[in-house]
C-alpha cells in the first residue's frame, strides 16, 4: 500500500511541477496532494502537520499570487477602478483559451477598462503593460513556491535519513 502512495505522490508531484507551467493543471494544489500523499505514506513521521501546514501556506501564496498579480501590476502603475475589474474579468474569460487567453485576457481586459475610464490610448497601453508584468511576476512566484515545496519534501526525507 505505501508503494502505490508514493508512486501516485511522486506522480502528483510531477504533475503538479507541469501545471505551474502550463496553465490548465492546477499546479500547486496537485503538488500540495503529492506532498500530503507522502507524509500519509510515512504516517506522518517524516513530514508531519507543522510541514504539511507549511506547505500548505506556500500552495495558498503561490495560487494568490498567480490570480492577483495581473490586478496588482495594473494597480501598481496608477489603474482606474474600471482597469483593474477589466483585468480581473480578462483573467476570467482568459482561462478558457488556454495560453494566449491566460497572458492576453487580463491585459486586454486592463486596457480596455483604461479606455474606457479615461479615453487616453497611452494610459490604456501603460495599464496593459503593467499588467502583463505583473502576470510575469506572478508566474515566477508560482515557480519559486513549486520549488520550494519540492525542496522542502527532499530536505525533510534526506533530514530523516540521518
Amino acid at each position: 500500500m505505501n508503494a502505490v502512495l508514493v508512486i501516485l505522490a511522486i506522480v502528483l508531484l510531477f504533475i503538479g511541477l507541469l501545471g505551474t507551467f502550463m496553465p490548465a493543471l492546477p499546479g500547486l494544489p496537485l503538488m500540495f496532494g503529492g506532498a500530503w500523499l507522502l507524509a500519509l505514506s510515512s504516517n506522518y513521521q517524516i513530514m508531519g502537520a507543522p510541514t504539511l501546514i507549511t506547505l500548505g501556506i506556500l500552495t495558498l501564496l503561490g495560487c494568490f499570487l498567480d490570480y492577483m498579480a495581473g490586478m496588482l501590476g495594473a494597480k501598481h502603475s496608477g489603474a482606474s477602478r474600471r482597469a483593474i475589474w477589466g483585468s480581473f474579468i480578462g483573467a476570467i474569460i482568459g482561462m478558457f483559451f488556454a495560453l494566449p487567453g491566460m497572458v492576453l485576457g487580463p491585459l486586454i481586459g486592463a486596457a480596455t477598462g483604461e479606455f474606457i475610464a479615461r479615453r487616453n490610448l497611452v494610459a490604456a497601453g501603460k495599464v496593459g503593460f503593467a499588467t502583463l508584468i505583473g502576470l510575469v511576476v506572478g508566474v515566477v512566484a508560482k515557480i519559486g513556491c513549486a520549488f520550494a515545496i519540492l525542496i522542502t519534501i527532499a530536505v525533510m526525507y534526506l533530514y530523516s535519513l540521518y
